[in-house]
């Protein structure tokens, strides 16, 4: 089983920037990717960002260039970036975790609040 905490959302101009954290606690060994998602009110969640075990990246086209997804030193620990903030960025943003532990799981945490002002 594995847990996900958010942390870092909040209010920001645009043009601002933001720090997104993430942090997996159980059985942190079974995940192969994590990411962030968001989703903006009565639109769909949609992927940001994400990053798998061997380090590698993919973001959204409406992120590139903005927003970075790496991961701490622990590699339980995933963080989200985001510079050049613009009002359509404005969502909750969720963390997931996708992994094997006897069968394929992918897991959420609560979300957190992002919200830019222009």
């Amino acid at each position: 089983q594995v847990q996900l905490v958010e942390s870092g959302g909040g209010l920001v101009q645009a043009g601002g920037s933001l720090r997104l954290s993430c942090t997996a606690s159980g059985s942190i060994f079974t995940i192969n990717a994590m990411g962030w998602y968001r989703q903006a009110p009565g639109m769909q969640r949609e992927l940001v960002a994400g990053i798998n075990s061997r380090g590698t990246t993919n973001y959204a086209d409406s992120v590139k260039g903005r927003f970075t997804i790496s991961r701490g030193n622990a590699k339980n620990t995933v963080y989200l970036q985001m510079n050049s903030l613009k009002p359509e960025d404005t969502a909750v943003y969720y963390c997931n975790a996708e992994g094997h532990y006897s069968s394929d799981y992918a897991v959420w945490g609560q979300g957190t609040l992002v919200t830019v002002s222009s």
